[in-house]
């Protein structure tokens, strides 16, 4: 029985430890709620060398397909779609780009994971949503699990890892 009651914590504690350190997708959350760094797998980066796309090669996106020329939108923690405005290497525009959105800590982080070309088949990119000046800062009347921003554009910047 002591056997059993020792298993039971050690999963216990090995569960209520796990649960507070991962988010999305298994990423490690940083203390202020950002995720942590994050390999691109080696097929996003053979990918991207064939869509003649290179790290810190941009492009303008409409952050939420479902919410394009929007003067303020409100983006929810999990899956996001946007839509490139212009061309990025041999993604036109159009392009979509599927990826993840963080809201728990001071600003928005969104990690694209795969382009879908109006034409072909998802491929694995790995890209990052930014914008200069703190413009992706969540507004004050922001709720826990959401962001609301000022704007629906920024531009996606090509990364080689997720830092």
């Amino acid at each position: 029985m002591p056997t059993t009651k020792a298993l039971f914590l050690g999963f216990s504690t090995l569960l209520v430890t796990a649960s507070g350190c991962t988010t999305l997708q298994g990423v490690a959350l940083r203390p202020d709620g950002t995720p942590g760094p994050q390999e691109c797998s080696a097929k996003a980066l053979e990918v991207m060398r064939y869509l003649k796309i290179r790290v810190g090669d941009s492009s303008l996106v409409d952050l939420d397909a479902n919410q394009i020329d929007s003067r303020r939108i409100s983006l929810y923690e999990g899956p996001i779609e946007s839509i490139l405005k212009e061309e990025l290497g041999l993604l036109e525009a159009t392009t979509r780009l599927y990826g993840q959105v963080w809201t728990s800590g001071p600003r928005v982080v969104i990690r694209y994971t795969e382009a879908h070309p109006p034409d072909g088949d998802k491929v694995p990119i790995c890209a990052v949503a930014r914008l200069s000046e703190d413009q992706m800062q969540k507004l004050p009347e922001s709720k826990p699990g959401m962001a609301i921003l000022d704007g629906s554009v920024a531009a996606a910047y090509i990364v080689d890892a997720f830092r």
